[in-house]
């Protein structure tokens, strides 16, 4: 929906957070008029009103939203956190009123080139490093999306010469329409968020729109390993550039033992040793050979893109190591948020592992990551709402209770995993799970860990 003018249009903005507060600033810019609405009614309007910019024009509602504000909107602009399908944003719909997200706002106001990455796992990683190279070659460059920085704070900065790295989730894929990157990507599809979704087929629907509006001229880039992906890889209106750790390609990125190769026109060549990289993990090792063909199709010299690749670090919250303390080796994967994350960390542990997990139920199974530990896991200190679900997964499949334990806070689970962790050992905070109801997002988790770890004594 590609809104031309928006001089005077009144537009509701739902939500408080940097998405929110991103959508009133670019369309007061734009000259329209938007009424910022909050259903927490905890919130005050000073504190809302504070978050702005001085002098800014903006309306804020916080509560419930009058009957004359809703019959006056002409555009609507959720929250990723807002269901689409809820009874609040129907009444909307049945109007007829346009829904675009923030993201689908801040791509109509762009310029220039843009790469959009999606996935259940990897997007952080992946579109750092993306980012980070396409700055080092290109120099004016926009990282934005769900990384933490709003598309619509860079919209109007950008030029035709700008590009822009967007981390795109499946919530904020929801609200696009006219979104259409030069170069996309799906890292890979896990069940995620189906509290949300409802199913997994409208998850993977949700992420193939990435591409819905691109054509043969651009380029998509997909996991070979991933059954959802292969089979998008067969109808996906873009031109497919596949990525592989367990077979050989024709064309793309594949590893090949220990090493990166790439087919290209016609010829294969060995990259780069994956010890090579400052990045641990066979989940790295796929990012990485992601962000080589998105920049390789955005046509950044490989030699430039392998020099970046190797002085790339960790990205924080994701396998981040954080500190040695008496012959343990502390790790914070915080942002491994679903299962399928989880099992990412685990694999990438090669020491006796005291793993922390719990958190938020977003109806996930975690069978196939209780699997995953392998005998790795000595220790499995289990936290937040889901711990007695976990629990009794993981007695299921056979790990001794005496070697699992609930604890009745964060605190007490740190303390748990310092008390049961000897020399030689790995800690690894690793959910599977959200933070929510515990902590405000994972990474207010990741530096409550990080705190924890660098408070002990060497």
């Amino acid at each position: 929906m590609g809104i031309r003018d928006w001089s005077g249009k009144r537009v509701l903005v739902i939500g408080t957070g940097l998405s929110g507060i991103g959508a009133v600033k670019l369309l007061c810019a734009a000259g329209a008029c938007p009424v910022l609405f909050d259903g927490n009614g905890k919130l005050s309007e000073d504190e809302v009103r504070r978050k702005l910019p001085e002098g800014l024009q903006a309306d804020i509602v916080i509560g419930d939203l009058p009957g004359s504000v809703a019959e006056a909107v002409e555009v609507v602009v959720p929250s990723p956190g807002v269901p689409v399908d809820s009874e609040f944003m129907e009444g909307f719909r049945k109007r007829g009123i346009p829904i675009l997200g923030e993201v689908e706002l801040g791509y109509l106001f762009s310029k220039g080139k843009l790469v959009a990455i999606t996935g259940t796992n990897g997007k952080t990683t992946t579109t750092s490093l993306v980012g980070q190279i396409m700055e080092e070659y290109y120099g004016s460059v926009f990282v934005v999306g769900n990384i933490g920085k709003p598309y619509t704070e860079s919209a109007l900065s950008a030029s035709e010469e700008s590009v822009t790295v967007a981390e795109i989730s499946s919530f904020q894929l929801e609200t696009t329409d006219c979104f259409r990157p030069q170069v996309s990507a799906i890292l890979n599809i896990t069940p995620d968020h189906l509290n949300r979704h409802h199913t997994m087929e409208n998850y993977v629907h949700v992420k193939e729109r990435i591409a819905a509006r691109q054509t043969g001229d651009e380029v998509c880039v997909l996991n070979y390993e991933d059954g959802y992906t292969r089979d998008f890889g067969t109808r996906c209106p873009a031109r497919v550039v596949y990525f592989s750790s367990g077979h050989e390609l024709e064309e793309g990125l594949y590893l090949k033992g220990e090493d990166i190769w790439r087919a290209w026109e016609g010829k294969k060549e060995r990259l780069m040793n994956i010890h090579e990289m400052n990045l641990v993990g066979m989940c790295n090792v796929e990012n990485v050979m992601a962000a080589i063909a998105i920049s390789m199709c955005m046509q950044v010299p490989v030699d430039r893109i392998l020099d970046t690749v190797r002085r790339f670090k960790a990205v924080e919250h994701r396998i981040e190591f954080v500190a040695s303390k008496g012959g343990v080796d502390y790790y914070n994967d915080s942002k491994g948020t679903n299962p399928d994350a989880a099992i990412q960390g685990i694999r990438a542990m090669a020491k006796p592992t005291v793993l922390i997990g719990g958190g938020y139920d977003k109806g996930s199974d975690y069978d196939e990551w209780i699997e995953a530990f392998g005998g790795k896991v000595k220790y499995l200190v289990l936290v937040g709402q889901t711990a007695d679900k976990i629990d009794a997964c993981a007695r299921k499949h056979g790990m001794d209770g005496e070697k699992i334990f609930r604890a009745g806070s964060f605190a007490e689970a740190l303390q748990a995993c310092t008390e049961h962790a000897s020399e030689g050992d790995a800690v690894l905070l690793s959910p599977a799970c959200a933070s929510w109801g515990m902590f405000a997002n994972y990474e207010e988790r990741g530096r409550v860990f990080k705190e924890y770890v660098n408070s002990l004594p060497d």
